[in-house]
């Protein structure tokens, strides 16, 4: 019992530590946060925040990961299919994620090539890798499907980029349905 105890203060105080870390990214540059914003932010102490983290640098980098893990369990969500509400509601969640992950929002703002857009294409090509190794063969080849697939996220990542940087003026249903459309007529024809 007391383990679990632990187990569920250490969590608390993770997403207590991950909040404050995003209210504080809205109002100040990423490179200005210290551990005394956070601490504050958060209402812990100092220990409770070294517990956790090293330091600022391994915070961003537990951020990072959770980010990706994220995005990686929405996509591992989506089975596509011709049909258009199924893919509006999964570009619905990708917009409703990016618009409430300030870390996220911030990095597809910024044209800035860092480790966390390296993280993330080297895992977006193993997903691709993983998705056409299991295709059924059609009349692409695996080869082109890996390009169609690396297209689509390309594309999804720039429509992402052009909505964060607009500072989201369009509305998160417009940017869904923009992707779907982009993804029923773009991708999923070379799919079947």
């Amino acid at each position: 019992m007391q383990h679990e105890i632990q187990d569920e203060r250490y969590s608390v105080a993770d997403e207590a530590i991950y909040d404050a870390f995003f209210l504080i990214l809205k109002e100040k540059d990423l490179e200005k946060i210290t551990v005394s914003d956070v601490i504050k932010k958060a209402g812990i102490v100092r220990s409770t925040f070294y517990n956790h983290y090293e330091n600022i640098p391994a915070l961003v980098a537990a951020v990072e990961d959770k980010t990706i893990n994220d995005i990686f369990s929405l996509m591992e969500t989506f089975h596509p299919k011709n049909d258009n509400d199924i893919c509006k509601s999964f570009f619905m969640a990708v917009c409703d994620y990016t618009m409430n992950n300030p870390f996220l929002a911030n990095l597809l703002r910024s044209p800035r090539g860092d480790k966390f857009f390296e993280k993330v294409l080297t895992m977006f090509h193993r997903f691709v890798a993983d998705v056409t190794q299991n295709a059924a063969p059609a009349r692409h080849s695996k080869e082109e499907l890996s390009y169609i697939v690396a297209s689509s996220i390309g594309s999804t990542l720039g429509i992402l980029h052009k909505w964060t940087k607009d500072d989201f003026a369009v509305s998160s249903e417009a940017v869904a349905d923009i992707l779907t459309q982009s993804f029923i007529s773009g991708m999923l024809p070379f799919m079947s």
